[in-house]
């Protein structure tokens, strides 16, 4: 039988989700399943990691039935990526709730581990800075809580993994422990230069190397997985970002994506060279053997579930777009969502959200509109320090850097908030930028889908890849730059004013 589909497993923050593409990254089908998220504590985010694997076999089967069995080429996979977890080898029986990327419980041990001069070494061997929203501080926080858990993981009893690493040893039936490079860049425990773990951080973290994932890169043979009666082959692998990177084809040193789902992540290509940020901004791994400076922010669409969850503002998260519109003037109302502190360029983890300016004459349209600006204000945040590096590059990294390669012209976007018009045209106005929405929006799973597609020999180059690309719409900024800039200096006031030091 032809082999003329392609299966795709998104593993989010908040769902997980099925899609079922054909041999040209087409969508045929696709189901989804709400994640529940966990608070045991203030600024503890956990999830229940069988009920992951409950809902990544749920979805795919229901997908998987539209199609006969023998007829899958590959399976790819992308996935929320600083999340982890510990589970027992023998029976795969997780000892713990997986720490979500968003929990902050390592935020006193890594002030600890600055006040000793660890930073610097640190975002020196991974590229990333020390914050306990990376994996190091919660696999540490595991194997201290958890008796017995560190010995045992010495002998290889006890097995860490981010959500990939999980799913990959699930499906392959307990056959498979690895996880891909992009994957492993993030857990603050991998050397981007050695693209190994690094055995002077498995030290400070206490961390045995017997417990670790073998590392490949994000297009391998990653095992078969048995689903309803299939066995497809992993062929791709890549962390959510990476992922969405993939399927934006941001294959060319200076391409910029930014992807507004739970949080706000833009990436910008830098080719072969490994750029260390000034501007407090992370260096990662592409997929592939390029690398990336990344921005990322903890709180983008999860500010629309809260004003739909814990306020009852919206009834839906889709309704946030005509309340927006509704609104009156509300110059000078600013809500700083630090829901779980601030992200880049900031990273303070002890920052709190609040909203500024309110007067009488303002309600829940102007709230929700003040929301989604917020999230804009926080993507110039990222261009303001993506520029800053771009002007200090040459002096460091010479030809290789990143000088003449950021375009700040054009900006590719993706994620659920970028169906809505009001948002996108408010994020062209407020960051200067022209605003370029793909006919698909989620292009986290279709990059996993097309790097699955790229292992079975489907594509064989990138600019195979870059052709499945296409524009749904461009969103000019409308708004002058002085009124631009003024409002951006109300934001930076607002954020001076939630800051912890």
């Amino acid at each position: 039988m032809k082999k003329c589909h392609l299966l795709a497993i998104d593993q989010g923050t908040t769902s997980t989700r099925a899609i079922l593409f054909d041999d040209k990254a087409r969508p045929l089908a696709s189901h989804a399943i709400a994640l529940r998220q966990i608070y045991p504590a203030n600024g503890w985010v956990e999830h229940d990691a069988a009920q992951i694997w409950r809902a990544v076999q749920q979805c795919a089967q229901m997908v998987l039935k539209t199609v006969p069995r023998g007829s899958v080429a590959a399976l790819g996979i992308t996935n929320q990526r600083e999340t982890s977890l510990i589970w027992d080898a023998s029976t795969g029986k997780p000892l713990h709730n997986a720490i979500v990327w968003q929990d902050r419980r390592g935020a006193d041990r890594c002030s600890e581990l600055k006040a000793q001069g660890w930073e610097d070494k640190i975002a020196a061997r991974t590229g990333l800075l020390l914050d306990p929203y990376f994996s190091a501080t919660k696999l540490e926080w595991l194997l201290r809580h958890i008796r017995g858990a560190k010995a045992r993981a010495a002998k290889g009893e006890v097995l860490f993994g981010t959500i990939d690493t999980w799913l990959i040893w699930k499906l392959s039936g307990g056959k498979i422990h690895a996880t891909d490079v992009t994957n492993a860049s993030r857990t603050m425990l991998f050397n981007l230069k050695s693209r190994d773990w690094d055995a002077d951080l498995l030290k400070l973290f206490g961390v045995p190397r017997a417990m670790l994932p073998e590392v490949k890169d994000s297009v391998a043979d990653f095992g078969a997985a048995k689903i309803a009666g299939h066995s497809i082959p992993i062929l791709g692998v890549a962390g959510d970002q990476q992922a969405a990177s993939f399927g934006q084809a941001c294959f060319s040193p200076g391409d910029v994506k930014a992807t507004f789902g739970t949080g706000l992540f833009a990436l910008v290509n830098t080719g072969k060279a490994i750029v260390r940020s000034r501007n407090r901004l992370l260096t990662t791994a592409l997929a592939g053997h390029d690398y990336a400076v990344e921005g990322s922010i903890f709180i983008a669409g999860a500010v629309v579930q809260w004003l739909r969850d814990a306020m009852g503002i919206i009834p839906t998260a889709a309704a946030v777009e005509a309340l927006a519109k509704s609104a009156g003037t509300y110059d000078g109302l600013y809500f700083v969502p630090a829901f779980t502190g601030l992200g880049a360029p900031y990273w303070d983890p002890q920052a709190r959200g609040a909203i500024f300016g309110l007067t009488r004459d303002m309600g829940k349209a102007e709230v929700a509109a003040a929301a989604l600006d917020a999230v804009c204000y926080q993507m110039r945040d990222l261009m303001e320090a993506m520029a800053k590096d771009k002007a200090g590059a040459s002096a460091r990294v010479g030809a290789a850097g990143i000088k003449t390669r950021i375009r700040m012209r054009e900006l590719k976007v993706d994620g659920g908030m970028v169906a809505n018009d009001f948002f996108c045209q408010r994020l062209a106005d407020l960051t200067g930028l022209t605003v370029a929405r793909p006919r698909v929006t989620e292009t986290t799973v279709l990059g996993a889908a097309l790097l699955a597609a790229k292992g079975a020999g489907l594509f064989r180059s990138e600019k195979e890849i870059a052709a499945r690309w296409a524009l749904d719409r461009r969103f000019h900024p409308r708004m002058k730059k002085a009124q631009r800039d003024d409002l951006y200096r109300g934001w930076s006031a607002a954020v001076a004013r939630v800051r912890s030091g």
